[in-house]
């Protein structure tokens, strides 16, 4: 009889200004895998895919999920040293780190910011860049169901999505993520000073962007590159912002191959 793995609860990091949620898993280099704003509180199959070859910590973002408010943290920048802390408080010297999409701009504050603690750097469809003339889309003006589709290429998939009502719950932590997001980055996911920090840079990075992305345009990932030392892009055609939501088996593939290199 083959037994089904059991599943992975969240753990509890208490700080001295809130409680951190996070899962960890796996054996091998630990990796810091920042969530995008609306994914925290779930271990998703990518997460599965890189615990075979790494050892996972993928913690809520303050407010999202079952993270803790911290309100003395009020923007992107003051994000980095929160997870500083959090590695210090979990002994780890110097992880791997992927951040995606709102969690790819965290993750590129940290690298730029502590460039000593981030040994390699993954980026995919990351926001943060102020590009006025080609904008990340305005996340907050849309309805749920534009946001959706925005994230896929293959409309059937988010045709699947909308058929299924969330529950009561479910609306209610959509929300509470909704308003992190608001008070992290409104009134839209960029910072105008990001930019000129990815010089600090000294991890190998892979930027990985999605081939018909509707929420960060292409140019963003392109910049990314331009901006950090060394930076390399990898492209996932036929494929929208959600990524591995989407080809889960080509952007495994990327990010495992960029880690394990």
């Amino acid at each position: 009889m083959i037994l089904s793995a059991p599943p992975i609860t969240a753990r509890r990091l208490e700080l001295a200004d809130g409680t951190v949620s996070y899962f960890r898993s796996g054996q091998g280099r630990p990796t810091l895998f920042l969530h995008s704003a609306g994914e925290a509180a779930r271990w998703l199959p990518l997460h599965d895919r890189l615990s075979a070859v790494a050892e996972v910590i993928a913690p809520d973002h303050p407010g999202f999920g079952e993270s803790h408010e911290f309100p003395a943290l009020g923007s992107v920048s003051d994000l980095a040293p929160h997870y500083i802390t959090i590695l210090d408080e979990l002994g780890l010297e110097r992880v791997d780190v992927v951040g995606v999409s709102f969690g790819g701009w965290v993750a590129a504050e940290l690298a730029a910011r502590a460039p000593d603690r981030v040994a390699n750097l993954v980026l995919m469809a990351p926001a943060g860049l102020h590009l006025p003339h080609n904008p990340v889309a305005n996340l907050f003006t849309m309805s749920p169901e534009q946001v959706v589709r925005a994230l896929f290429h293959n409309q059937a998939i988010a045709d699947a999505i909308l058929a299924i009502a969330p529950t009561a719950a479910e609306v209610v932590r959509q929300y509470r993520d909704f308003a992190a997001l608001a008070r992290f980055c409104w009134p839209d996911l960029s910072s105008e000073d990001l930019e000129g920090r990815l010089a600090n840079i000294t991890a190998p990075t892979r930027v990985i962007a999605a081939g018909d992305d509707r929420v960060v345009p292409r140019e963003h990932c392109d910049r990314y590159v331009a901006a950090i030392p060394g930076a390399e892009l990898t492209t996932i055609d036929e494929c929208g912002h959600a990524l591995y939501g989407e080809r889960l088996d080509q952007v495994a593939e990327a990010v495992l191959a960029h880690l394990t290199n």
